[in-house]
Order: structure tokens, then sequence, then C-alpha cells
């Protein structure tokens, strides 16, 4: 009884010492969370909170809590000028497409034969991907996305997504993936543990049949499979977001919506119907694309009591839900609903160019100015470093105030030229009947 007294005292004497928290330690891998440790994502710690001893909840002193506030308000830095348009929006979402390869062939992706792909010289290298990440970050930039092509396909994409997972210590507060889901359950898990915390799932129908009509390729049992692997970590307390990616085409798969809309009955997803959108090599026809206030009526005729539900000021998609469901539902609206003007994303290529707008076909090379000082040639690992120690030696050791890792004069020049295009981004993307007419890369040589 001694014992069990002195141990009541010690962990009281620990509640208050952390004003009524005891965390214990940082957990060795994220993979802590994803089997029933509940974390507290602002300071990756895992915190168990004890009662009060008067049963009331544990709260902070309020010196404290004023010194905290004084300081986080003193720390803010303004927003990176370089990543700030002309309309005042500030871009601190970036979307980064891995690979142009992809596993499927879906019909409003790319042609069935496929594309031409870029040389392998071309494309950029993990240690520059690691670079141009950590650039954006140190601007601003709080959530990456890893796109494709299929980005699952990249044999490095877990220490590529492992290096970029050490930037929440910068800044990075979401590290995201775009997937068709095929081999997704295969690598999942150590995603997680390198810091992966949202899936967007691409599929398109829950139809294994009408999936191979749709991707030209077999799979479903696979994606299915991904799925219920990422629901079963979410269950497990997995930090780890899922929406599911459905692009409607009238005649095609439309049937498919109620379907879909079900699979939130009791499944925690939100799942996305797209609009039909014109790009290079798709067929893309105003008579294919199913306007959202179509799929709306289909849904509301099926499920009266759906409702809007109050959104961000940077989503893309526009959310609703059916009361009772654990799931979601949503619309992205391209091509009738533009959401421009709130729009906080810059899109890098996989051959290394900066696209400020989806639907732009203006790019500029990133990859060319990153390359100067190397020849013009890919930076491996090697290169990589070598570069480093270049600079650090010219510098005499001191790196630079500001820089993501000590290039100061490329990324100077880096930033410039970025801070340009964003400058040059326009107010809103063109319009249907324009859109269908443009120039403009495939999805799949775009990203995601």
């Amino acid at each position: 009884m001694r014992t069990a007294a002195r141990t009541a005292a010690r962990t009281a004497a620990r509640w208050l010492a952390a004003g009524g928290k005891y965390s214990f330690p940082a957990p060795h891998s994220p993979l802590h969370a994803a089997r029933g440790i509940a974390t507290n994502a602002s300071i990756q710690e895992p915190v168990v909170d004890f009662p009060a001893p008067n049963g009331l909840p544990p709260t902070p002193p309020i010196e404290h809590s004023l010194r905290e506030r004084k300081e986080s308000i003193k720390q803010a830095k303004p927003f990176s000028d370089f990543l700030t348009d002309t309309f005042n929006r500030q871009h601190d979402y970036l979307r980064i497409s891995i690979t142009e390869r992809c596993n499927l062939r879906c019909l409003y992706c790319m042609p069935e034969e496929g594309v031409p792909l870029s040389p392998p010289a071309h494309l950029l290298t993990s240690p520059e991907i690691f670079y141009l990440s950590s650039l954006f970050v140190s601007q601003g930039v709080t959530k990456i996305r890893l796109t494709g092509g299929e980005p699952t396909v990249r044999r490095d994409i877990l220490p590529l997504m492992q290096s970029i997972g050490t930037l929440r210590s910068k800044g990075l507060r979401e590290l995201a993936l775009t997937t068709n889901g095929i081999s997704l359950h295969r690598k999942l898990d150590s995603m997680v543990e390198a810091g992966l915390t949202g899936i967007n799932l691409s599929l398109d129908t829950l139809d294994p049949f009408q999936f191979q009509l749709m991707t030209r390729r077999k799979g479903f049992d696979a994606v299915m499979k991904s799925i219920e692997r990422i629901l079963e970590l979410k269950a497990l307390g997995a930090n780890l977001k899922l929406k599911i990616n459905c692009v409607v085409m009238r005649g095609l798969n439309e049937r498919d919506i109620l379907p879909f809309v079900e699979l939130g009955r009791d499944k925690d997803v939100e799942v996305r119907f797209i609009e039909y959108m014109p790009f290079d090599g798709n067929k893309w026809h105003k008579g294919k694309m199913l306007p959202y206030h179509e799929m709306l009526d289909r849904i509301r005729a099926q499920y009266p009591g759906l409702r809007k539900v109050p959104g961000h000021k940077n989503d893309t998609s526009k959310t609703y839900e059916v009361p009772g469901f654990v799931g979601r539902l949503g619309f992205i609206t391209s091509m009738t609903h533009n959401f421009c003007g709130s729009c906080n994303r810059l899109r890098i290529t996989s051959d290394g160019n900066l696209k400020v707008c989806l639907f732009g076909n203006a790019e500029v090379s990133l990859r060319d100015l990153l390359r100067k000082d190397n020849g013009g040639l890919p930076i491996d690992e090697e290169a990589f470093e070598a570069l480093k120690r270049v600079e650090m030696d010219r510098r005499q050791g001191l790196l630079g105030e500001g820089t993501a890792l000590g290039w100061g004069e490329r990324e100077r020049e880096l930033l410039e030229v970025i801070g340009a295009a964003v400058k040059r981004k326009k107010e809103k993307h063109a319009g249907m009947g324009e859109l269908e007419n443009m120039k403009n890369r495939p999805m799949i040589l775009i990203g995601g």
C-alpha cells in the first residue's frame, strides 16, 4: 500500500509539474501513432492527460500561457514575398511530381499507348527534390504532396519521403501522397513511419469490371486492399487522412456516384467527385462532362438530408455530409465553378519545371538553374555533398541566415525565378471553352 501511495504521489507531482499533463518521451517512430498511442501533432510527442485532483480539466497557469503567446507573436515571420502573388494569394502548398511513369492508363489522364517520357537525365533526382522542398519550406510552405505519374513506382520513394519528413522541424506540417493505390499497401506502413499524413487515392468506380475499362488495366483488388490498410491504420490511431478522388464522366461511371456516397456510411473517408477536365491526349468533350450540380441533384434525390459543411479558406472541394454517416463527400468544380481566388498551390513537374497554375501552359525551369554549378548534369548524392562543401568553403563554413541548405547565391537566384513566376500568376484560369483548345501537357506529365 505504501508503494502504491508513493507511486501515486510521484504521478501527481509529475502531473502538477507539467501543468496538468504528463508527457512520455517522444516515440522512436511515427508508427507509434498507428499502434494506438495518441499523439499531439504540434509537439510530435504522445501525451496522456491525467484528470485534475478536483475532477475538473487541467488549466495551464495564466502567466505561462501569456508568455507562450507573446513569444509566438515575437517569433512570427511575415509570409515570403517570393511565394505571394499580385492578388495577395500566399502559396504554402507545393505539389511535386516525382515520376512520369504509371502502372495504369486511365481514360481521362493519358492515351492508351502512353505518352513519350522524358530522358532520365532530365528528371529531378532525389537530392534535387529534397533541396527544392527545403527551399520552399524555408519560405513558408507547410504542405508538400508527392504526385506522379504514379509516385509509388519510383524505386527510392521511401528514402525520399524520409528525407522530406525531416523538414517537419523546419515548418513542414503535412506530407501527402496522390496515388492510384495499386502497390500502396506494400509500402504504406513505411510511409507512415516516414511522416505521411494524407492520401488522395484515385478510384473512379467500385465495379471491378468497370475499373478495368476505365484504367485499361487490372488491379481493383489491390486498390481495395490499400484502402482497407489505410482504414486499419487510422483505426489504430495513425494521423492519416484518406480522400478518394473520382473523376465522373457522363455515360461511363455516373452510376457509381451513389455507391461511393454509401461508402461513407460506416467508413472514415471523404469521396470527392471531380468534373472531367481537358488535357492533351484525353479526348475531352463537353458532352462527357457531368457538372457538379447534376451530381448534387442525384445525391439529394437519394439522401434528402444532405447538407453542406463549412469549408476552409483554401479548400478545392465543396464538402457535404449525410447525417449519420461517418464519411463525407465533396465536389471539385474546376470546370463550372473555379476556386482560383483562394488558390495556394504551386507545382513542380518531374522534369523540374515550376507551374503556378494547373491549367496554365507557362512554365519555368528550376532544374537548369539548380544544375548550373554541376555542369548541367543531374545532382546525385555525391554531387550534392560536394556542392555543399564548396559553398561552405567559399563562405568559410558560415551558413547564410534564412537559407535552406547554405547555398546562398544559388538560393537567391532560384527564389528570384520562383518569385517572378508567382507574380505572373493570373487571377483565374481560362474558361471551359478556352481550356478545351489550349495547349497544355497531358495530365500524367503535370502531376495529379
